[in-house]
């Protein structure tokens, strides 16, 4: 699609003001943000998750995110207005309170994946991309191809512990990448001062966990189950070694019990959760916009666990040992991804982690 069609298709979603190549307004910004490029430490380069690498000169004045959590990130790092577009908008409750009115405002280009058109239109500077080798995510295949993002002017920029956990080598189980991911987007948006505090935070946070349980025997760690109630019931989609989730679950002192599997995610069988018989099940529910119809999904993945003849008997069903925590906050990374370390870790050892 040329560009003049690409501006048309966002003229049609009231983003005029940013979409149809860079007006005065725009253009000023940009200028400022070259001339304070030096003193911000640019130039910067960062990799893809093929390791090559992008370049930076000055941090970016128009960013569209793939997700909320790249939208939630941006904000925790203080470049939140620099962002002109996202999918998967934050539902209600999804942002910490103080980011909320901020996210709400936040021009939503696609409810759920960005149409390729929409995104190459967007007039952003840069893509901040939680998904690329997802493949559970859905459409994917429409994401367009280096090519085109050159062609936009826009550059492609991962948050590679999420996006790029197929393609680790090594199986994750602390967040030293989430941690750099944070690092990484603080070079890229010059406020690397910011990304330091952040990633000191996380690290006292998991630190203080990891010193509860330290003299807690690898085998006496309970054995846990994220299920994906989203992703369907007819075949469970277990998280595998490379994914953030197994990352989260070891570093909160539990033992992810689909950890021999290699990759992000893999579909399994209910014979294989059966045959495992975790000893937690989180009940993990993609966020449905408020608190009320949170708990309801809750109570369905409940229901379901609780009613389906193969998981009935399965002791954690039985004697409700149950986590509710939301499927973003587990399986893609960010600031508060210790916040879930925690959380998990307090209501596994309560006497250990308080």
């Amino acid at each position: 699609m040329r560009p003049r069609a690409w501006c048309g298709v966002l003229a049609a979603v009231a983003l005029s003001a940013t979409a149809c190549g860079v007006g005065g307004e725009a253009k000023k910004a940009d200028d400022a943000g070259a001339a304070a490029g030096a003193k911000a430490g640019f130039p910067v380069s960062v990799s893809d998750c093929m390791g090559a690498k992008t370049t930076f000169d000055a941090a970016p004045q128009r960013i569209v995110t793939s997700n909320a959590a790249g939208l939630e990130l941006l904000m925790w790092l203080g470049a939140g207005d620099k962002v002109v577009g996202t999918g998967f908008p934050p539902g209600k409750g999804a942002l910490p309170g103080e980011y909320a009115e901020a996210g709400a405002g936040v021009p939503v280009l696609g409810k759920t994946v960005i149409p390729k058109e929409k995104l190459l239109g967007s007039g952003a500077q840069v893509y901040v991309d939680s998904f690329s080798s997802m493949k559970n995510m859905g459409k994917m295949g429409d994401a367009p191809t280096a090519e085109e993002f050159r062609a936009a002017g826009i550059k492609h920029v991962f948050l590679k512990s999420t996006a790029c956990a197929a393609m680790s080598k090594s199986a994750r189980t602390d967040l030293s990448g989430v941690e750099a991911d944070v690092e990484e987007l603080g070079k890229v948006t010059g406020t690397s001062r910011r990304a330091s505090e952040l990633v000191a935070g996380m690290r006292k946070k998991t630190g203080e966990v990891r010193e509860a349980l330290k003299d807690v025997p690898e085998d006496k760690r309970p054995t846990y189950f994220l299920f994906d109630f989203d992703a369907g019931t007819k075949q469970p989609m277990a998280v595998c070694n490379r994914q953030v989730a197994n990352a989260v679950i070891t570093q909160a002192g539990a033992r992810n019990v689909f950890a021999d599997c290699d990759g992000d995610f893999k579909p399994v069988g209910w014979e294989d959760v059966v045959a495992k018989n975790p000893q937690w099940i989180q009940l993990a529910v993609r966020n449905r916009g408020s608190q009320e119809a949170n708990d309801k999904a809750f109570d369905e993945a409940a229901a379901f666990l609780k009613s389906f003849p193969a998981t009935a008997e399965l002791d954690a069903v039985k004697e409700g040992r149950f986590l509710r925590i939301g499927s973003e906050r587990t399986t893609i990374g960010g600031v508060r991804s210790a916040d879930t370390v925690r959380e998990i870790a307090h209501t596994l050892h309560p006497d250990r982690v308080k």
